[in-house]
């Protein structure tokens, strides 16, 4: 196995951005546990989590929770009359605690962004893995004020259709490109859509209007609902794991096509790679991988 071939494939496997499914999943456990609650206390543990000034985040000290919600891959802390809109970027992830720290936070240290403290002695992280820090909350009076919140598309789960039809016909992208545009279809990343599409045996980069709408959509509504099935029973600290788990190509370069038995491949990005399995999808052909083969010329 090569130096560059093992690296990929670490942050292929690593970088789990959370998606519909993860974040569902916190939705549910959250749900029985904070709604009803109250916010005895925040802290900040990076500055630049923070995307909203006013109303400022202590506002919610004192209030009570009122829900937990979704939009897309975002989730949602909701309050009368606020809401406070988590987006974990592609490192972040919320951490439980039944007993939450009392210690004091150390700005810049670590991976935690922000703690919340609850009037039941439990509490939460959203916390952060890496330098590159773009997991965000939000402190708004309507989710609508987050932009990412009002440009998404419609729910991955939810979607008619009829709507998805057209945005397949509407676009002549890649496919793999297009189901991860949050504007079009919202909850899908870079692991759901690999697994999507080597269920839907298709090439990621196939066109996107060339694609039968009907029978991928069915996948869709297959593969995403038997992720949030496996999944949303289960605590924060064990949804991830779970998630690599049940994947069959993402993050699975160089081992055999549990369906086929071919190889799986990938094409590598910059700061990203996607797997495929040439045998299920691309008619025994490899894709294109730029990146690698300027690597062995």
């Amino acid at each position: 196995m090569s130096g560059s071939s093992a690296g990929s494939r670490a942050k292929a496997h690593t970088g789990l951005m959370p998606e519909l499914p993860e974040v569902d999943a916190l939705v549910h456990f959250l749900g029985s546990r904070i709604v009803g609650d109250f916010i005895t206390r925040t802290d900040i543990g990076e500055l630049s989590i923070l995307k909203t000034a006013d109303p400022p985040l202590e506002a919610i000290s004192g209030l009570e929770i009122s829900g937990v919600s979704r939009v897309g891959k975002a989730l949602i802390i909701e309050f009368d009359g606020l809401d406070l809109v988590c987006r974990f970027a592609r490192a972040g992830w919320l951490i439980w605690h039944e007993q939450v720290p009392t210690g004091p936070v150390r700005m810049g240290k670590g991976p935690l962004g922000l703690r919340i403290h609850l009037a039941s002695g439990a509490g939460f992280d959203i916390s952060e893995a890496g330098t590159k820090k773009n997991a965000s909350v939000a402190l708004v009076h309507d989710r609508a004020e987050v932009a990412a919140v009002a440009g998404a598309g419609p729910d991955a789960l939810s979607i008619e259709d009829d709507q998805f039809a057209a945005v397949l016909k509407g676009s002549t992208a890649r496919i793999k490109t297009v189901l991860e545009d949050q504007s079009l279809i919202s909850g899908i990343g870079n692991a759901y859509s690999d697994e999507i599409l080597h269920t839907a045996k298709l090439s990621p980069f196939a066109p996107a209007n060339g694609v039968d709408a009907e029978a991928l959509l069915e996948v869709i509504r297959g593969v995403l609902g038997a992720a949030c099935e496996a999944l949303n029973d289960l605590p924060p600290a064990k949804v991830k794991t779970a998630k690599k788990r049940g994947l069959r190509v993402h993050g699975r370069t160089g081992q055999t096509c549990p369906v086929c038995g071919s190889t799986i491949a990938e094409v590598s990005y910059a700061d990203k790679s996607l797997q495929y399995c040439p045998g299920c999808q691309t008619g025994g052909k490899k894709l294109s991988d730029r990146r690698m083969d300027r690597l062995l010329k």
